[in-house]
């Protein structure tokens, strides 16, 4: 999966502001928590967490987990935390009235994410993200 800016002319191109939101929320590494394991000691981050609301998720910790249970916890159950938290700013901002967000096993090395935001208005927007973490 990657993103891309689309222009139209001079400015971005809108329209999928929402999907957009989430992408950059989900895949954008926050900065680990103290409490967090890290072996390398590399907390990641970016300027972004310097904001009232940090950016991005801690998903990227996912990648350092070698199986379903390596004794750090539950890998579905992290990251659907993890994903919770980093959408949680535009639930708080009320872009969003509420996120169902699903962890999928497709197979034992390989977890999806659905995630479906409901709007305000009552539409739904259903997103799936796959891979968020495969086993090795």
């Amino acid at each position: 999966m990657r993103g891309d800016w689309m222009l139209a002319g001079a400015s971005l191109r809108s329209g999928d502001d929402l999907q957009t939101a989430v992408l950059i929320s989900l895949f954008s590494d926050r900065l680990a928590l103290p409490s967090d394991e890290i072996p390398d000691g590399d907390r990641r981050g970016w300027w972004g967490d310097s904001a009232d609301y940090p950016i991005g998720s801690r998903l990227w910790l996912l990648s350092r987990v070698k199986g379903p249970r390596d004794g750090s916890g539950n890998i579905a159950q992290r990251a659907g935390d993890y994903a919770s938290e980093a959408l949680q700013w535009m639930l708080d901002d009320g872009v969003v009235a509420r996120f169902d967000i699903t962890p999928q096993w497709i197979t034992p090395n390989r977890l999806d994410l659905a995630i479906v935001a409901s709007r305000r208005d009552g539409t739904r927007v259903a997103m799936n993200f796959p891979r968020v973490w495969t086993g090795t």
